[in-house]
């Protein structure tokens, strides 16, 4: 009943309508699709769909359908426009989507290994913490990528939280659409831990004891105006008063709190 079903609808579905329900579906479902029918198989292949795809998720790759060399300059130092191009002449679409997602995917396994090696007792300090971010800068991450690779539950709140920097300062995402990945991937309330030392100020020709900072916030919270302070410190990092600045995972949900060190 189930096959003749198939048939029915495929025998009475034009196919640029098929095509246009497919271009609606994620790429699990695209390739679940494909193992339906002799029918949903041809059509789940269509380059138009995986082209649509790869843009949607690379939108620097849209260098591929321009013959400018002006384009992209960064993908281009980096020598991804002869490699990608070849990939595409030679493959199609959809062999493109699959090559680059592995290479996503395995310069995220390496970023993640790095960052779990820190112990969950010691801080991240500032300069490890930018550096990880630039290293998604200069592996051209897209913002799927980020909600594929370091938005995972499982992960340390830690790589949560240089994917969600990474989001809102470099790819300036809008914080609605951060807001709901972050709900959607069940880590908005996850939280971490922000110190900085400021320098002491002067007081009558005396400079008073530097002064220790720190607040507990949610990834809810910097993604809204509620973490607006901290994400300033976070994107400032230790520069003219501030002396340092350490992250860590929160053990306790209690208030924003401040001390006094030396």
């Amino acid at each position: 009943m189930k096959q003749q079903s198939t048939i029915s609808i495929q025998t009475l579905l034009p196919f640029d309508i098929a095509l246009k329900i497919a271009s609606y579906l994620e790429v699990p479902d695209l390739c679940s699709l494909g193992s339906c029918s002799r029918f949903w198989r041809e059509l789940s292949l269509s380059e138009c769909i995986w082209e649509s795809l790869t843009l949607e998720r690379w939108p620097l790759l849209g260098f591929l359908n321009h013959s400018s060399s002006s384009s992209s300059p960064d993908l281009i130092i980096k020598g991804w426009r002869e490699t990608y191009a070849r990939v595409l002449r030679e493959r199609g679409w959809r062999e493109l989507y699959v090559r680059v997602h592995k290479e996503m995917a395995g310069r995220a396994a390496a970023l993640i290994e790095f960052v779990e090696q820190t112990s969950p007792s010691e801080p991240l300090e500032v300069a490890v913490y930018y550096k990880e971010i630039e290293d998604l800068r200069s592996m051209q991450f897209a913002f799927k990528d980020i909600e594929m690779f370091l938005f995972r539950p499982r992960l340390t709140v830690l790589l949560n939280l240089i994917g969600l920097h990474y989001c809102i300062v470099c790819l300036k995402i809008p914080a609605r659409h951060v807001m709901d990945v972050l709900l959607n991937c069940k880590i908005s309330e996850r939280q971490v831990c922000v110190k900085w030392w400021k320098l002491g100020r002067l007081f009558y020709g005396f400079r008073m004891r530097d002064e220790c900072q720190c607040r507990c916030v949610s990834l809810a919270d910097l993604a809204t105006d509620k973490g607006d302070d901290v994400l300033g410190i976070l994107r400032r990092g230790a520069i003219h008063e501030v002396l340092r600045v350490e992250i860590s995972i929160s053990i306790s949900t209690s208030a924003p709190w401040s001390c006094q060190s030396n």
